[in-house]
């Protein structure tokens, strides 16, 4: 699996980072830092972007990739998805998934959400643009902070299709 992974804002970037050290060995990510993410480290088995670069192969909608996710998503980023303003590679990329009707799976780490957030979102959402914002699970009991960011992590990763094992899941009890 080819997945393009938007680390975007300064706040909350070690979910992005917690995202792309639990991604499995099959699946292959792409990176794109905005400027204000670039605290993240450099990982072994991500190929890195610059931002800046909208020429790079994952601007194409001809670049074979599976899906696509923003953690954390800023409100400016997502406003700009929500607009269809493509003026940097994970403005570009979110784009392409758009319209090539590929998952696309934004996580919003700004709260309150204004009325204009909520818009975007839902204007987003009627597109089929995944909206999951890091929610933590409080009945999955939790203890520390690594705890909840594998369970959000893994929460993300279930809606695209990711298998993982970083949090227990709800047990059914045979009849």
């Amino acid at each position: 699996m080819r997945l393009i992974v938007g680390i975007t804002g300064a706040s909350g970037v070690q979910l992005g980072q917690r995202l792309v050290e639990a991604l499995p060995a099959e699946v292959t990510p792409y990176l794109i830092l905005s400027d204000h993410a670039r605290s993240v480290a450099r990982h072994e088995k991500a190929k890195i972007y610059d931002n800046g670069d909208i020429g790079a192969p994952i601007a194409s909608g001809s670049f074979p990739s599976d899906a696509m996710i923003v953690a954390p998503c800023s409100m400016n980023t997502l406003a700009k998805i929500a607009c269809g303003i493509a003026d940097n590679l994970v403005t570009r990329a979110a784009a392409v998934m758009i319209k090539e009707r590929r998952p696309l799976l934004l996580a919003p780490r700004e709260m309150p959400f204004s009325a204009i957030a909520l818009e975007n979102m839902l204007k987003l959402s009627r597109l089929g643009v995944l909206i999951a914002p890091p929610v933590m699970g409080y009945y999955a009991e939790h203890e520390t902070l690594e705890e909840m960011e594998r369970f959000v992590v893994g929460k993300w990763f279930d809606l695209l299709g990711i298998g993982h094992d970083l949090y227990q899941r709800w047990r059914i009890e045979e009849a």
